[in-house]
């Protein structure tokens, strides 16, 4: 099956509007919905809230009235799709670009791909790995981290930094003089000022081997992260950030979201084998359980690459319709998140209020662990 083709590079990139989203499609066969076909688009059903009847319909107007939105006024959230090679500096400068394009577009918050200062792969982690500590580090000794507060700066938005492979140095315990060395898979999300404003190391490595297809033990090289990241944009609301393999574990996506996070933000890589399986239905699923808007943010894909990474960043709202959605090439998708929607989508299935804890445990309200 071919891809769903959305812009590339060199158009302005697509967007998705704020009310009535709108999925396109591009594929060679015409678009069609439920009634007839559409060409060049197709437009979803409407909302649950106005298929109820009036003898069963909510009242969401005291409901919604009760607390502020989670989504305290709307914004539009640009996943830049990024094509990323070898050289780091030429990496850091294409990125620039590409945050200064989404802001020109009205980006309040944008996102970059997972390693998108790098390639992707066990190879590569340790060569392309900078330290971050203390912080803020020294600029040798991270160029990343003060290319993306720079970025963040210079196009006035909230950046959640993709991720960079992190060295962490301590002493050996012994007299040798030497030192133990750990990697890991850490995003870095700046805020208008340029200033650091949350740190998360990824959780869950990817260790996978399916036979025949693929095979890849992050954790032959990377340590894993040990909190779960929420951020606060003070003008927005919260949002939780994780990477890729996080996404397939639905507890981290459970407790940020009952700790108030109005999206779940994900630069992620999957692959060609487990993406055309895995990389939709994950994001929608996300957002249909916890009813939160959810963000995936890929690397383009590149077939001369040693690792094939999907493309297909989207934009999922909280009843899992995907307002944006990319095919492979470099691309910047953004979507409109409207202030109410949380709010409307709970109402109507009002997931939060039917949960049985008395049958099953809050995963939220257990040890969890919020700083390293």
């Amino acid at each position: 099956m071919r891809p769903r083709a959305l812009l590339n590079s060199r158009t302005p990139f697509a967007t998705a509007p704020r009310t009535a989203p709108v999925t396109r499609s591009f594929a060679t066969r015409p678009a069609t919905c439920a009634s007839r076909p559409i060409a060049g688009f197709c437009r979803r059903a409407a909302p649950l809230l106005s298929q109820t009847s009036p003898s069963c319909r909510f009242t969401t107007t005291a409901a919604m009235a009760s607390s502020l939105p989670l989504l305290k006024r709307p914004v539009k959230l640009a996943c830049v799709q990024l094509a990323s090679g070898a050289d780091k500096a030429a990496n850091l400068a294409h990125a620039r670009e590409k945050v200064l394009e989404a802001a020109r577009g009205g980006a309040g918050i944008v996102v970059l791909p997972e390693c998108f200062n790098s390639p992707y792969g066990c190879d590569f982690f340790p060569s392309y790995a900078e330290s971050l500590q203390p912080s803020p580090p020294p600029a040798e000794a991270s160029p990343s981290y003060h290319a993306l507060a720079a970025m963040a700066k210079e196009a006035g938005v909230y950046l959640v930094g993709g991720s960079i492979p992190e060295l962490v140095e301590t002493p050996d315990s012994d007299s040798s003089g030497s030192s133990k060395k750990k990697y890991y898979n850490t995003s870095l999300t700046f805020s208008p000022a340029g200033t650091l404003l949350a740190t998360h190391r990824k959780v869950h490595l990817f260790d996978i081997d399916i036979p025949g297809r693929i095979r890849f033990r992050e954790s032959d090289v990377l340590s894993p992260g040990n909190k779960i990241t929420i951020v606060d944009l003070p003008e927005y609301g919260k949002i939780a950030v994780a990477i890729c393999y996080d996404i397939r574990f639905p507890e981290l996506a459970t407790v940020a979201a009952r700790k108030g996070c109005f999206a779940l933000v994900y630069p992620g890589a999957f692959n060609t084998t487990t993406g055309p399986l895995h990389w939709q239905l994950l994001g929608r699923s996300r957002a249909i359980d916890n009813q939160v808007y959810v963000a995936l943010c890929s690397p383009a894909l590149d077939i001369t690459a040693s690792y094939h990474a999907y493309g297909h960043s989207l934009v999922s709202d909280p009843m899992g319709t995907v307002l944006v959605e990319a095919d492979e090439s470099e691309t910047i998708v953004a979507a409109e998140l409207s202030a109410g929607r949380i709010e409307e989508t709970r109402t109507g299935i009002p997931l939060r209020e039917q949960r049985r804890f008395d049958v099953y445990p809050d995963v939220s309200a257990g040890n969890v662990r919020f700083a390293e």
